[in-house]
């Protein structure tokens, strides 16, 4: 599993909703948020792979999060967005229901998975708290499927 890297003692994070809860990923893996834009579906492809877009001019595969991590699906919105994220060298978007804020956790505001105890513990890389809320923090490379899943 990739463990977290953090500068001093703080990382800044791109904080999202997906249904009631709050994720985020580093900013650091962030390349750019979009409005929904067309999707083009690929056949004999997961479920949670929505299709491909056109960046422009590269092909882009698209995950729907709420469906690969399970979550209750819902219809699109204006606040949906994709979120262009790049890990390695592999670029792909995330469907979310909105971005809400970039903010930065301290590295002591951090729980790591396998203190949390949760069944899709590999897709999360640890739970910020902060001021009352937690955040769950991604595990991007487990998410788009770079490691193997076990």
């Amino acid at each position: 599993m990739a463990e977290m890297v953090f500068g001093e003692q703080e990382q800044q994070f791109v904080v999202f909703k997906l249904a009631s809860e709050e994720y985020a990923v580093s900013i650091l893996q962030v390349q750019e948020i979009k409005r929904m834009t067309d999707i083009t579906r690929v056949p004999h492809t997961p479920d949670y792979l929505q299709g491909v877009m056109n960046l422009r001019g590269s092909v882009l595969p698209v995950i729907d999060l709420k469906k690969r991590l399970n979550l209750p699906e819902n219809d699109y919105t204006d606040d949906t967005r994709i979120v262009i994220v790049k890990t390695d060298e592999t670029a792909v978007g995330l469907i979310v229901d909105a971005v809400s804020e970039v903010t930065s956790v301290r590295k002591d505001q951090v729980e790591l998975p396998q203190a949390v105890g949760t069944g899709g513990a590999d897709y999360i890389s640890g739970v910020g708290k902060l001021d009352g809320r937690l955040l769950i923090l991604l595990n991007l490379e487990a998410i788009i499927g770079l490691q193997s899943e076990g």
